[in-house]
């Protein structure tokens, strides 16, 4: 009979270990944390947020990955994330479940370089919200200051975050990185709403959360033909998009939108058209991956499970520069609010949702404006009343 070697034991433990992930980051303060969304304590050690990530099926011998992931908490944003820790990140997240628990909840996700200046506001939208219907996520740019820090409904939201900036494809994986902590966040997440630090809510809660959750669809903006979509497409080389993404197939549209979680997954699983737009551009003046990655992946996948619409207003009316109108503290008035509520969006016309209803009828509201300076949150905060009224609607 062979006795077994000291060799084959160590591999033999080895194979009986489970396999974890844990993705740890910690901020030295002093403040009251919450575990798990449970009961607040607090503490004057190096304090986490910890979220936790329902149990994947990560092979078919049924080994379960549990990734936990520490949100940090008030104060500085947390040190980037390895390559390594964003790929497994993104991997765990596109083999969620599909359908999300209820009550479903919608995702705010804000994607910022600069302290939020509507900060302000967005808590009066928040306000007597039951915290069951949403979350709250912010991808900060760790290279940049963050003073005042985030407080109020945005501690504690931080996701381990990578330096952002325009002509580069890091936009792009800031908002894949913010889908999949959402995702692995909490499984009642059912729609996730892409949102910049200009931004505003222009309708209550309430209205905003019936408009989105009576839509099986995301509004996402997907327009075909546009502009100078050559040189969007040939922006890394004339032959680089080939043979995956053809001049054809090449859609742009608003860096913002509102994605379904059967489209935040499709994201997420994605390597194959975000290894073309996850390279640098030799043309930087056409280079934005943000408005062009997402609804080319998405005419490409799933064009019938759109509305080709962003719900996110914009003025891009006599712009030249590549930035949409910015509206200042004199122009802030119940009339702007009213004006904006009027409008609707501009639908990409590629004919291929066919008779659908939900998207001949173009009939969708804007529920959320920009660009607004940071001198204007007074002026807005004084309407706040007419903001938040359905009845303006």
């Amino acid at each position: 009979m062979l006795s077994p070697t000291p060799l084959s034991l160590f591999c033999a433990l080895l194979l009986c270990l489970p396999l974890a992930i844990v993705f740890t980051v910690t901020t030295p303060t002093s403040i009251a944390t919450t575990t798990g969304r449970g009961t607040a304590t607090n503490s004057t050690s190096r304090d986490t947020h910890y979220i936790q990530v329902p149990k994947i099926q990560a092979n078919p011998k049924n080994q379960k990955i549990i990734a936990k992931i520490k949100i940090t908490p008030l104060g500085s944003p947390p040190p980037p994330p390895s390559k390594e820790d964003d790929e497994t990140i993104l991997q765990l997240a596109s083999r969620l479940n599909p359908t999300s628990r209820r009550p479903r909840k919608l995702a705010f996700m804000f994607l910022t370089t600069t302290p939020l200046p509507f900060a302000p506001l967005w808590e009066l939208y928040f306000n007597q919200t039951p915290k069951t219907l949403f979350n709250v996520y912010v991808h900060a740019d760790p290279s940049k200051n963050y003073t005042p820090p985030f407080t109020g409904v945005f501690a504690h939201r931080l996701v381990p975050s990578k330096p952002s900036k325009r002509f580069t494809p890091t936009l792009a994986s800031a908002a894949r990185r913010l889908l999949a902590h959402a995702l692995l966040d909490d499984p009642s997440n059912a729609m996730f709403a892409l949102l910049s630090p200009s931004c505003i809510p222009i309708h209550s809660f309430n209205f905003t959360y019936r408009t989105l959750m009576k839509s099986k669809k995301s509004f996402i903006e997907i327009l075909k033909n546009e502009t100078n979509a050559y040189g969007r497409w040939a922006a890394r080389g004339d032959d680089t998009m080939l043979p995956e993404v053809t001049l054809e197939e090449f859609r742009i549209g608003s860096q913002f939108w509102v994605l379904t979680r059967k489209h935040a997954r499709i994201v997420l699983g994605d390597k194959r058209i975000w290894r073309k737009f996850n390279q640098p551009c030799l043309d930087i003046h056409c280079c934005y991956p943000e408005e062009n990655y997402f609804p080319t992946l998405i005419h490409m996948r799933d064009p019938r499970g759109i509305v080709p619409a962003t719900l996110t207003h914009v003025d891009w009316r006599g712009r030249r520069d590549g930035h949409p109108r910015m509206y200042n503290a004199s122009e802030v008035e119940p009339g702007l609010i009213m004006s904006f509520r009027k409008e609707r969006p501009r639908y990409g016309d590629d004919g291929t949702n066919g008779s659908d209803s939900s998207v001949t009828r173009r009939s969708h509201p804007f529920l959320f404006a920009r660009k607004f300076s940071p001198n204007s949150v007074l002026p807005l905060l004084n309407i706040a009343n007419v903001i938040f009224k359905d009845y303006f609607s």
